[in-house]
């Protein structure tokens, strides 16, 4: 396997429920309306797990307490265009959601929802970020 060139930081969401069991919260891409995870480019002066959450806020809405280090890592392939992808990996921090926003900077653009653990793991295409969602329960 190709060693990826470009790197992205992620946040996983979770809070536990009432009934103690935990939920993965998801948000669809903006172009393919795919369930995935926040994430963005590194921004050098957050750090990694600052970075994850910053996009946490900025494409789901919630705040929370970060995981530092990261829990892992999955590779993908980014879509540029219909003829061109690029190869990243991303890191990925679970964030403990302490709020829910009722609005936030990509509301209008972005679909969030609940998911128990199983299903997260199904919801999202990616088999590593499906690992890696799974092994958090």
């Amino acid at each position: 396997m190709r060693r990826p060139k470009a790197r992205q930081c992620a946040a996983l969401p979770c809070r536990r429920d009432a009934d103690g069991a935990l939920s993965v919260l998801l948000i669809t891409s903006r172009e393919t309306r795919r369930w995935v995870a926040p994430k963005g480019w590194p921004m050098p002066e957050r750090g990694s797990a600052g970075t994850a959450a910053r996009e946490a806020f900025e494409e789901a809405g919630v705040l929370g307490v970060v995981s530092s280090p990261a829990i892992g890592r999955y590779v993908y392939e980014k879509r540029l265009s219909p003829k061109r992808a690029q190869r990243v990996e991303v890191e990925v921090h679970r964030l403990d959601v302490i709020e829910e926003l009722a609005e936030w900077p990509e509301r209008s653009q972005r679909t969030r929802r609940w998911f128990t653990v199983r299903e997260a793991a199904e919801a999202v295409e990616e088999e590593g970020l499906a690992a890696l969602i799974l092994a958090i329960a």
